[in-house]
């Protein structure tokens, strides 16, 4: 074997290792923030870990595992990295943006780890296996603290919540704040239908309840239990808060999926919906992921109001 082709082989097979240990370190990082965001809602422990393994970490595994293979038999990496990236290319056949941004990847990690051979491979394992595993623990760690102490007073229902400069009641938990996805069309329909005390849907238009303003939401939302502080700019469709706003009662379930409420403030097909955390994004209002529901609410007594700061 000549220099120069052992050469070639040490930098294809270093290639393959930086390749790997990038793509591991991207889904670690989105795989670790993305279950402490929407995930680990479960009052089970059990069933939050096997949540994260199987939904949110699994890309990160699949690429560490594969790579792993691949170092240690190199000669059948096209058939380990490629029967993932055919699976994976009928489950995202439908999904264009997706195949690019995942397939493309694996078919050149596939023909790297195939003729590379990285040197020394002690240090091939560690630069593959370590960096990951640091940036789960790095970037978990204040996600997973705020999770854990998210305040739950178990109070689910009606509310009178005093905001930064508004007051609202709050539909109790049931068909005016529902634990599953609906559209911006179904929750208009159940705000506007759901009976004096939040409970159960009218035959007929009540108008006693309504969905909230994404100003009101803003102002409303709250951090271990008191409010955020959030100011809403419509000019630049920005938020700002005093402090970062978390899924905590009185206004959120903490055991619960959703993490996104529709509003009411809405043009043509579009309308808004702020997370828990104070982010707000203008979606089709015919989306309905599991995640995405609606809290009605509906005024007290004017007298009642305070003016805005």
């Amino acid at each position: 074997m000549t220099s120069r082709h052992t050469t070639a082989q040490q930098i294809l097979g270093w290639a393959a290792i930086a390749l790997s240990t990038l793509l591991a370190c991207f889904w670690a990082f989105w795989g670790i923030n993305e279950n402490f965001h929407e995930g680990w809602f479960s009052p089970s422990l059990l069933r939050n870990l096997a949540l994260m393994v199987v939904q949110y970490l699994s890309p990160m595994l699949i690429v560490m595992l594969i790579s792993v293979a691949a170092l240690r038999w190199p000669t059948f990496a096209f058939l380990f990295i490629g029967t993932v990236a055919v699976a994976l290319a009928w489950f995202l056949r439908r999904n264009y943006a997706a195949l690019g941004l995942i397939l493309l990847p694996l078919l050149v990690l596939a023909a790297l780890y195939q003729f590379g051979r990285p040197q020394p491979q002690r240090w091939a394992w560690r630069v593959l296996i370590g960096p990951p595993l640091i940036t789960l623990v790095a970037c978990g760690a204040w996600p997973a603290w705020m999770a854990f102490h998210r305040f739950d007073d178990g109070n689910y229902g009606t509310r009178t919540i005093v905001g930064n400069g508004v007051i609202l009641v709050w539909a109790p938990e049931g068909r005016g704040w529902p634990s599953f996805g609906v559209s911006w069309y179904q929750a208009n329909h159940s705000c506007a239908f759901l009976a004096a005390d939040g409970l159960s849907l009218a035959d007929r238009p009540q108008h006693i309840w309504r969905l909230p303003t994404t100003d009101e939401v803003v102002r409303s939302l709250v951090f271990r239990g008191a409010n955020a502080g959030g100011v809403w700019d419509a000019g630049p469709h920005r938020a700002h808060y005093r402090v970062a706003p978390e899924k905590d009662s009185p206004l959120w379930k903490v055991h619960a999926p959703v993490i996104y409420w529709w509003t009411a403030s809405e043009s043509g097909p579009l309308a808004d919906y702020v997370s828990y955390n104070g982010f707000i994004q203008t979606v089709p209002k015919r989306m309905r992921p599991g995640s995405l529901a609606f809290r009605c609410v509906r005024d007290p007594h004017p007298e009642s109001v305070p003016a805005a700061p």
